[in-house]
């Protein structure tokens, strides 16, 4: 079949790389100029990383990854005052545990498409016509084609949602929070395979230390925390984090300072995205624009690539009837995600506590994850997936 696919993240790229071993068709469209670089440090396990086995890309994958030891909460003054050693992860996933930057994942994946799939950057899919047996399918540059199925892989702001599912407003609930991300070169100081974080309540920065003299810094805070007259689009990430962050102690005022040197930042709110349907018609929806998790759960990636070779092996398993392998692909991974959903959205009130007293309650909860039993509890639950996918004989 033909099939085109708006995203080159992570989902888009995946999906292609499993279609192309079914030969069918493919065309990858992409809104940004070029792969997007730089990005967040994300925690790689469970079903995505077997779907990295399966594809053949984890050593390149580990190779890329940090072997974070720490995760250390300090006070205004730098001294430690919570956090927990990264290896009980390790236990909890029997060692299939790495972290690194999403798009360093992304890149693995895209790399590993070689020529095989029809690429247009810097364009977007502006309207979905289904009719003689294809779906017409205009671009905002690109002239019109006709395919046989459409896929929106674009992320939590889907355009391709909007045009077939409708506003984004009808499937996003929001958790509350506010996210920024950068890189600064230089940065001093560094501490090795630590990640850091201060936090006050409401608010919480934290960096971490990369290769090639490379540090990046996460912000996170609550809604509360922007200016009451902020709509969407209203001031710059800039000027959000600044107002956040100003009058926070440690290191903040010198990572504020460094910040205004800075060309690329991450700003987003924090939600999720639930649907009654993630399929309609010739049109289907694959990552964070059928199901966005958050990156609370710490594992959008990985869920992503799996809803990808579901997708596919679906297709295969129906020998290309597109209704019939859409709605198993639904049946096969929608509890699956609203489950780990429905955990992130817990976890989301107690991720940045609103009073000293609950940051201080945070950070001792967080301090007896060593111990195996108490992991387990608070924790076990977000570390498992639930789900048991097919081996369908690519």
């Amino acid at each position: 079949m033909r099939i085109a696919i708006q995203g080159a993240g992570i989902a888009g790229p995946a999906l292609a790389w499993w279609l192309r071993k079914c030969r069918h068709e493919v065309l990858l469209v992409e809104r940004a100029p070029a792969l997007r670089s730089g990005g967040y440090i994300i925690d790689f396990w469970g079903v995505g990383y077997d779907i990295a086995q399966k594809m053949g890309l984890l050593p390149q994958i580990r190779e890329q990854g940090y072997p974070v030891k720490e995760v250390r909460f300090v006070d205004q003054d730098g001294c430690k005052c919570g956090g927990f050693p990264v290896d009980v992860f390790a236990r909890m996933t029997g060692g299939r545990y790495t972290s690194l930057r999403r798009s360093d994942v992304a890149a693995t994946i895209y790399r590993a498409l070689d020529g095989g799939v029809e690429r247009i950057f810097g364009d977007s899919i502006a309207g979905i016509e289904e009719r003689n047996g294809c779906a017409r399918v205009s671009f905002d540059h690109a002239a019109a084609r006709d395919v046989d199925l459409v896929i929106g892989a674009d992320g939590l702001h889907s355009r391709v949602r909007g045009l077939k599912f409708g506003p984004e407003d009808k499937f996003e609930t929001f958790l509350g929070y506010y996210v920024g991300a950068f890189e600064i070169q230089g940065y001093r100081p560094r501490d090795e395979l630590v990640y850091v974080s201060h936090a006050n309540p409401g608010r919480q920065i934290s960096r971490f230390s990369m290769r090639d003299d490379k540090t990046l810094f996460l912000f996170v805070f609550r809604e509360e925390y922007l200016p009451k007259s902020y709509y969407r689009g209203s001031a710059s990430a800039k000027d959000l984090l600044t107002g956040a962050f100003s009058d926070m102690g440690w290191e903040c005022p010198r990572i504020l300072a460094a910040m205004s040197a800075v060309e690329e930042i991450y700003f987003d709110r924090v939600s999720q995205i639930r649907m009654p349907r993630w399929t309609d018609g010739r049109v289907a929806l694959i990552g964070d624009a059928a199901a966005c998790v958050s990156f609370l759960a710490g594992e959008g990636t990985g869920l992503a690539m799996a809803e990808a070779y579901a997708l596919a092996g679906e297709l295969r398993r129906h020998g290309n009837d597109y209704v019939a392998a859409f709605a198993s692909y639904e049946q096969r991974m929608m509890p699956f995600l609203r489950q780990k959903q429905d955990a992130a959205a817990k976890f989301a009130s107690a991720f940045i506590p609103k009073s000293i007293l609950g940051l201080s309650f945070r950070n001792i909860v967080i301090s007896l994850l060593d111990f195996r039993w108490i992991a387990d509890s608070v924790v076990g639950h977000m570390v498992r997936d639930d789900v048991a996918l097919p081996d369908y004989e690519f």
